[in-house]
């Protein structure tokens, strides 16, 4: 699958097939999240796996999301600030949530080129899913991520279009648009 195609067609699903995905088709995908970069060369995403049924559950009741109790694998990701903190002072925690940011982006393409759906679930009981899964006290948990096979029940969110000329300023904030100057440089 080609980069363009991953980042194109890449969606959240909330349905998934009852036969659980192939672990290693995860691990692929984790492994894939290492390559993004990072601060100071601190690696301080740390990425959980669970397929035990009772522990999906209680993630589900933590999110509040009844989906995520019928995945059969679950991925947790957390950061740990502790060193780029060490490193960076007070700019150590915005660096390690970017860094966070950045090895999900490389995640989620990898889920997708592995043919794998899921969800980025951004609402849950911080406390509870750290007591759950063991998780240090000053880590963060960034997000929690039910994996399967695509249901032959298509069920995801519609993508909002959001178009280029909205989001792209040159030269300054705000500025939609490209003087001379910019185009001599190029």
């Amino acid at each position: 699958m080609k980069l363009r195609d991953a980042i194109e067609s890449r969606t959240d699903v909330k349905r998934y097939d009852a036969k659980a995905p192939d672990w290693r088709k995860i691990v692929r995908a984790i492994d894939a999240a290492r390559f993004g970069t990072n601060a100071g060369n601190h690696f301080a995403t740390r990425f959980i796996l669970i397929d035990d049924e009772e522990v999906i559950a209680e993630l589900s009741g933590a999110s509040q999301q009844v989906f995520v109790g019928k995945a059969k694998a679950v991925v947790v990701v957390v950061s740990d600030p502790s060193k780029l903190v060490r490193s960076y002072d007070d700019r150590g925690d915005k660096y390690c949530r970017l860094q966070a940011g950045v090895a999900i982006q490389n995640f989620l393409l990898a889920l997708e080129a592995e043919k794998l759906m899921t969800s980025w679930v951004w609402y849950f009981a911080d406390e509870q899913v750290k007591r759950l899964l063991s998780i240090p006290g000053g880590a963060n948990v960034e997000g929690i991520f039910p994996i399967g096979n695509k249901s032959k029940i298509v069920s995801h969110e519609k993508k909002r279009e959001v178009k280029l000329d909205n989001i792209m300023f040159f030269g300054k904030y705000g500025n939609k648009k490209m003087t001379p100057a910019i185009l001599a440089s190029t």
